[in-house]
């Protein structure tokens, strides 16, 4: 994903708090040929694993998940920020704690989409500290569904998320990878791991 590392060195940038902002690559505007190449690497990377859905979180997720979900032929399921009117119960929940949106974040995924028997992939734009992926993992955990594997566009390692996330023993795959990064210094980038 050289074409993803290139773009972050371009247009990326570091923001007060530890926000690294890439709102013209995934967050707020997409790259539709870079995010068919994500979905795409992403795909390669987890077709041997057999999942038989993607799931992500609203709304910068979505993108890559539904890329991905279009090469391997499989339901893409996210996970609400908003429980709507329609959702039925039972519904999993969880909170996460976000940095980008200053505070608690509650996720709600309806039962009628995700349940035991579920393959199940995660693919989300980011894995920083990972409480996030986390609170998902565990909501796939409760959903009986099992966890094949877990995909993010960007991580910023020097969060230690994978590291965090370790004992959920699942492969995690990165397309890019945020060595560090700071006002001052900006942003050393590179292929993800």
């Amino acid at each position: 994903m050289q074409a993803l590392v290139d773009a972050i060195r371009q247009q990326g940038e570091v923001l007060p708090g530890g926000i690294l902002k890439v709102d013209g690559l995934v967050n707020h505007q997409l790259l539709p040929h870079l995010t068919r190449e994500m979905g795409e690497v992403f795909a390669a990377h987890f077709a041997p694993l057999n999942p038989g859905k993607i799931v992500t979180i609203e709304v910068s997720g979505i993108a890559p998940a539904i890329a991905t979900a279009m090469v391997l032929g499989v339901p893409m399921v996210y996970a609400r920020k908003k429980k709507p009117v329609t959702m039925k119960e039972p519904a999993f929940t969880a909170q996460s704690v976000s940095r980008t949106k200053g505070g608690v974040v509650d996720l709600f995924i309806s039962s009628e989409f995700l349940g035991a028997g579920d393959r199940v992939v995660v693919i989300d734009d980011f894995l920083a500290s990972g409480g996030t992926l986390r609170a998902l993992a565990g909501m796939i955990e409760v959903s009986g569904a099992e966890l094949l594997g877990i995909g993010c566009v960007v991580e910023k390692q020097f969060e230690d998320g994978r590291a965090k996330l370790a004992d959920l023993n699942v492969p995690i795959h990165a397309l890019a990878n945020i060595v560090r990064m700071s006002e001052a210094h900006g942003i050393e980038v590179e292929a993800g791991r």
